[in-house]
């Protein structure tokens, strides 16, 4: 089964029903959910226009502006609820694993789907402007549970003795590279994820993939 997270899901055949005189926070939920929408479409923070985000929602654009003070303000909003629940879905793809090794192949294998889901968020979260403005601290947490994750295996003696950070970092800019080049260059004869995942996991973990382990 696919858990990989996605988009929240709203109506596009028009607007979605109004909040009791559009206020609350609920209304800065359907907002979030609106621009996490429509950033997945553009793949561009720049793009998105704080009355693009209204209409979506189906309020006024003051509507907008009472809860954020400006796009980036709501992208960056966005971007942290949609990393909380991706680091959330990522923890739940360990749990069909039954060792450290099958669980840090699961973690990596999920952000490869989410990121073949949802190529516009990819590139906003990792690839954007707003990366060079704005520090984005939350993804800090996906990367240390990955470290703790190639840690548990070196404690395991599934993998020989190192530092589990530096391997870490490896292990994500290989995947990063990997997943990246799939989304900005989709003509390339790329070869299944799960086989370039398994090769990072070998060479860069010093993992021994599991005969016949294939993700369901």
């Amino acid at each position: 089964m696919d858990k990989t997270t996605s988009a929240p899901a709203g109506p596009r055949d028009g607007r979605q029903g109004r909040n009791p005189r559009g206020q609350g926070e609920r209304l800065r939920e359907d907002i979030i959910s609106a621009a996490l929408r429509l950033l997945d479409e553009l793949g561009d923070d720049q793009a998105l226009s704080m009355r693009a985000v209204a209409r979506e929602v189906g309020v006024a654009a003051t509507s907008v502006y009472i809860h954020f003070a400006d796009r980036d303000t709501l992208v960056l909003a966005a971007l942290e609820r949609f990393h909380r629940e991706l680091v959330e879905a990522v923890d739940q793809a360990e749990t069909g694993a039954a060792d450290p090794a099958g669980k840090l192949r699961a973690r990596v294998l999920l952000l490869g789907r989410w990121v073949q889901q949802h190529p516009g968020l990819y590139k906003v979260l990792h690839e954007s402007t707003l990366n060079q403005r704005a520090a984005m601290s939350f993804k800090q947490e996906l990367a240390e549970r990955t470290t703790a994750a190639v840690q548990r295996c070196i404690d395991a003696g599934l993998t020989p003795a190192d530092d589990a950070a530096v391997i870490s970092l490896d292990l994500r800019a290989a995947v990063h590279g990997a997943v990246s080049m799939r989304v900005n260059q989709p003509g390339l004869p790329w070869p299944p994820l799960e086989e370039q995942v398994d090769r990072f996991l070998a060479k860069l973990v010093g993992l021994t993939p599991t005969p016949g382990c294939r993700p369901e």
